[in-house]
């Protein structure tokens, strides 16, 4: 899977989840944006995986890890592969103007 650029602000795990499991409104939102903006690309469902991501976030007190379980569960509805076969998750954030904030995915074999 090649380099993907995603010009969409990432989701906080708590904008995710009302109570205990129930998606929220702006988490069906954030879901329903990725599955249109991704692009059609095909990951194996039998190897191991390195997911690289850069979030770019307009606040400084966002935590890194805060958007990842929703990114991951968006890419496995999209591509059809498992999180099991991550072996590898390297994240990185990048602080930006309000309006700017983004998401860049890079899925290789590990």
């Amino acid at each position: 899977m090649a380099y993907i650029h995603l010009d969409i602000k990432p989701l906080s795990v708590n904008d995710a989840w009302q109570g205990r499991r129930y998606k929220t409104d702006a988490y069906r939102k954030f879901e329903k944006s990725m599955l249109f903006l991704l692009p059609k690309r095909t990951i194996p469902k039998d190897k191991k995986l390195k997911v690289q991501i850069e979030y770019g976030f307009s606040s400084k007190a966002s935590d890194i890890d805060n958007p990842c379980k929703m990114l991951l569960d968006v890419l496995q509805k999209k591509y059809g592969f498992n999180d099991s076969q991550i072996y590898e998750l390297i994240q990185h954030k990048e602080i930006v103007k309000k309006g700017e904030e983004f998401i860049n995915i890079n899925v290789t074999e590990y």
